[in-house]
This record gives structure tokens, C-alpha cells and sequence, in this order.
């Protein structure tokens, strides 16, 4: 029997990911690709996004405990201009419905 990783059940494509520092992921079957820089296991993830050859940005994510669950802080820093739009709309309409949803369902 073999079971996908809880990162490809969520986001429903394929993902490449290890979380261990100084390892490279690829999510959404390649739309996002970097490196992961640090973890601290339900607390924060910190990671570098490649946009082409040589901009970059730090995405860093942090978990914080709630009455209701967990909510997430999210700090994107550095987003090339013309990517802007999309990442906004990626992070609101992508990352975070798929996540509520998998979560919820």
C-alpha cells in the first residue's frame, strides 16, 4: 500500500520536501521552489523562494497556539515586483483555502 506525504494530500500535486534545513522543496508540482533555512517543529518554518536565476525571497512561517487550534503568521519579505500579485493571491486563495480546507474536511 503506499500513502502520499500529508504535503501532497493537501495540496493535491505533487511536492518534493524534507523538513530539514538546507534542503531544496518544490510545492504544487514545481510552482514554488527553494530552501528550507530553518525549522522549529510546530512552531516555524523558515524558507528561501527562488524567483529565475537570481532573485529570491525569505517566506518565514509561525504557528501559534489558539483557543480555536493553531493560527499562522505569515512574513514574506523581498518579493520581486513583478511576482507580487500572484503571491498575494497565492498565499489568500491557494495556500490558505487549501490548507482551512484539508484541515476541516
Amino acid at each position: 500500500m503506499t500513502f502520499k506525504p500529508t504535503i501532497e494530500l493537501w495540496t493535491g500535486s505533487p511536492a518534493v520536501f524534507e523538513p530539514n534545513p538546507d534542503t531544496e522543496f518544490s510545492l504544487w508540482d514545481e510552482s514554488i521552489v527553494g530552501k528550507n533555512l530553518e525549522f522549529e517543529p510546530g512552531k516555524m518554518i523558515r524558507q528561501q523562494w527562488y524567483f529565475g536565476e537570481e532573485d529570491t525571497s525569505i517566506v518565514t512561517l509561525k504557528m501559534h497556539p489558539d483557543k480555536k487550534g493553531t493560527s499562522l503568521e505569515i512574513n514574506h519579505t523581498n518579493i520581486p515586483d513583478e511576482a507580487y500579485e500572484d503571491i498575494v493571491d497565492g498565499w489568500q486563495n491557494i495556500f490558505i483555502r487549501d490548507l482551512v480546507e484539508f484541515y476541516t474536511e
